[in-house]
């Protein structure tokens, strides 16, 4: 038995109160990109004028994440088409692919290019001056980056209070991959600022250019974290990740209450877009109600899921033969 939703009632993927995940996660990669072009060219200036690799590493690091952005913002924009006949299920795992990209752009041109070039400033030991400019502009980005940074930890807050959780299991479960990597690359961000302006006052303090150089590796490596962590998230779900066992085990409970439901042998569920889950279960009705009744129970089944949890955009239910003693729910992940 198949139970499929109405195109014209697809659920949101939020609650009904406040604005719609995908309007407030384009507002927050827009931000972020502007934000990002803006200091990118100010810290490429200054890195120019001191000859900083620290300084020139972070110009790296925002002209990459402004690039990030424009990938994020086509994730949204293809991953929110609508499901059509060649693609029955929607394109919310286009999101995954672009958003993979853009991790794999934070790997190269970030991460790469920072600690190439704190390798050759620690070999070469070449610096013009003009500490001063550095300074400035680090301090301005830092306000630049800040907001944004604002901006997507107001998200990741609200978001986390509606599915009652905490802020850290919310970015680690979380299939909005765009406001996880806004987030993410904001904080990093902040702290390249002062770890190159940590790396500028020590090369000042002791005329040795090894800390600027070293300044710049760092902020390569922790790029290098970032894309990791993005990369590995978008990968497992373009695979296809299950939702976190507590919504698993409460859809499955939710399943079980319908009174002429005896057991639940198989529930499996996927993550098909930022905002749409995919449940598929093998039921075990009760031998002697009638298909009527179990018409009526699929479809409070429906009702039942859709209303603790509007991401569910399809449910499936395979009416099957129980057996004695066995009613286990698979397919779900110990998270």
């Amino acid at each position: 038995m198949t139970i499929a939703p109405e195109p014209e009632t697809a659920p949101t993927g939020l609650p009904d109160t406040g604005p719609p995940a995908e309007t407030e996660s384009v507002g927050t990669v827009v931000l972020a990109g502007a934000a990002n072009l803006v200091i990118a060219v100010a810290k490429l200036v200054a890195g120019m004028l001191s000859g900083s690799a620290a300084m020139l590493s972070e110009a790296a690091h925002s002209f990459a994440d402004t690039v990030t952005e424009v990938f994020l913002y086509v994730a949204l924009r293809r991953g929110g088409k609508p499901a059509d006949e060649e693609h029955p299920f929607g394109y919310g795992k286009e999101s995954y692919v672009w958003a993979f990209i853009a991790a794999l752009f934070t790997f190269v041109g970030g991460a790469g290019f920072s600690v190439y070039h704190g390798v050759a400033t620690i070999v070469s030991g070449e610096h013009s001056g003009h500490y001063l400019i550095a300074y400035a502009v680090l301090a301005v980005s830092f306000l630049a980056e800040g907001t944004s940074f604002l901006k997507a930890r107001r998200q990741v807050r609200d978001e986390s209070r509606r599915w009652k959780v905490s802020s850290a299991r919310f970015l680690r479960l979380t299939p909005d991959t765009t406001v996880k990597a806004v987030y993410f690359e904001d904080a990093a961000a902040l702290i390249g600022l002062l770890v190159a302006a940590a790396g500028l006052g020590l090369a000042q303090l002791t005329g040795s250019e090894v800390w600027d150089g070293l300044a710049s590796i760092v902020i390569g490596l922790l790029l290098l974290v970032v894309a990791f962590v993005l990369a590995r998230s978008n990968v497992s779900l373009l695979v296809g990740r299950a939702v976190p066992r507590k919504i698993h085990n409460q859809i499955a409970a939710d399943l079980r209450s319908i009174p002429v439901v005896t057991a639940v042998p198989t529930l499996l569920t996927m993550q098909i877009g930022p905002g749409d889950i995919l449940v598929a279960a093998k039921v075990d009705f009760d031998d002697n109600a009638p298909g009527r009744e179990i018409e009526a129970a699929s479809d409070e089944a429906e009702r039942r899921l859709r209303e603790r949890f509007p991401e569910i955009r399809y449910v499936f239910l395979d009416p099957t033969r129980g057996v004695p003693g066995r009613d286990h729910v698979d397919g779900g992940l110990d998270r």
